[in-house]
């Protein structure tokens, strides 16, 4: 025992790491055949683990690398990738387009056409009010928007209801944000419409004018899209038990307008605004009285006082026909009643039977 050397802790681990490398040079030569290369049978014999089950050493640590695709948290873009917008920039813009709109109304610097139409106004304002309701109250479904024409004019022709005139905005909406040209639709309006206070000047930017011939037939000449609901006030005004009936469709001035125009007729069918005021009674005395055509009884209105003007809130659809060519007829063909009649009947036809299919396939008045 007193003979006995004591090796340190540090001297036996390498002393230990020397024999495992004696071994392992050992065992390499006994596994190594003719060519060089280990065979799995002297590996197994030798007790030695084959190389592929060995774990690659771990890389010495350097300088981090920066990783490929975007990464969670990171404010710096890289190099090449365009900066994100920022919530704070985006209202900046916003505030800094309605001060730039605001000044040009203060001003004067916008324009307006012969008709009155204010585009700017419209787009920024008029149909952002509109919106809302379009999207959210009455859900409206939008069918066959690309039989409007890109390019060129065209008149949309519809059939018309539901006590107040929602349908025709509604129409204007839908054509404005769904087609792919974001055309706009000149309405084509009755009398009573311009001689209402506040009602005139908005009608007149919104882009709407008097519903006469030669109106049409200049903004049509233009490449304008005009729209017309020819059931007018018979049709507006009629009593809930007759709804989607078409009234009568005057006598074919529309259809003599367009061909003299030479531009394409296309049929409109609108559901679900015949249910947002169910008129059950009209008081005649007091619309005349009032000088307007009708005045409705619904079931909440005039006994809601203001509230009872809310229109229910129901599910629209608005679908788009084939257009009907009239370039095919000789200017002269206006001449011919019965043609003006046939063609009306036509488009009468058209919307009617619309109507029908669109119907069946709804599955609630308000779903």
């Amino acid at each position: 025992m007193a003979d006995a050397k004591v090796i340190p802790f540090d001297d036996d681990r390498s002393r230990g790491v020397g024999r495992a490398a004696k071994g392992r040079s050992a065992s390499r030569r006994r596994s190594t055949g003719e060519d060089g290369r280990p065979t799995p049978q002297s590996a197994q014999e030798g007790g030695q683990t084959p190389l592929a089950a060995v774990p690659e050493p771990e890389p010495a640590p350097g300088p981090e690398k920066e990783p490929e695709g975007p990464v969670r948290g990171r404010e710096t873009p890289f190099e090449g990738e365009a900066p994100r917008p920022d919530a704070g920039d985006d209202w900046d813009r916003r505030i800094a387009a309605g001060l730039a709109f605001l000044r040009r109304r203060i001003t004067g610097e916008y324009e307006v056409d012969e008709f009155g139409y204010d585009a700017e106004l419209t787009e920024q304002v008029l149909l952002s009010l509109l919106r809302p309701l379009y999207e959210k109250y009455f859900r409206v479904e939008v069918l066959g928007i690309e039989n409007i024409p890109s390019e060129g004019g065209a008149l949309v022709v519809a059939n018309h209801s539901g006590t107040l005139p929602l349908d025709a905005l509604m129409l204007q909406v839908a054509v404005h944000d769904h087609h792919p040209a974001r055309r706009a639709l000149r309405l084509l309006a009755a009398d009573l419409v311009f001689v209402l206070p506040v009602v005139n000047e908005l009608a007149r930017k919104a882009g709407h004018t008097l519903a006469c011939a030669e109106d049409a037939q200049r903004l049509l000449e233009r490449g304008e899209i005009v729209g017309v609901m020819p059931e007018g006030f018979k049709g507006l005004g009629k009593p809930f038990s007759e709804r989607y009936k078409l009234q009568r469709f005057g006598r074919g001035g529309f259809v003599s307008t367009a061909l003299q125009a030479g531009v394409p007729i296309v049929p409109c069918s609108i559901v679900g605004a015949e249910e947002i005021y169910p008129m059950v009674g009209n008081l005649k005395t007091l619309a005349r009285l009032l000088g307007f055509p009708y005045f409705p009884v619904t079931p909440t209105f005039p006994l809601l006082g203001p509230l009872g003007m809310l229109p229910l809130p129901t599910k629209w659809t608005i679908q788009f026909g084939e257009p009907i060519p009239m370039d095919d007829y000789p200017p002269e063909a206006v001449e011919d009643p019965m043609l003006m009649f046939n063609l009306t009947d036509q488009v009468r036809e058209t919307i009617q039977h619309t109507l029908y299919r669109l119907l069946v396939r709804r599955r609630s008045v308000f779903f």
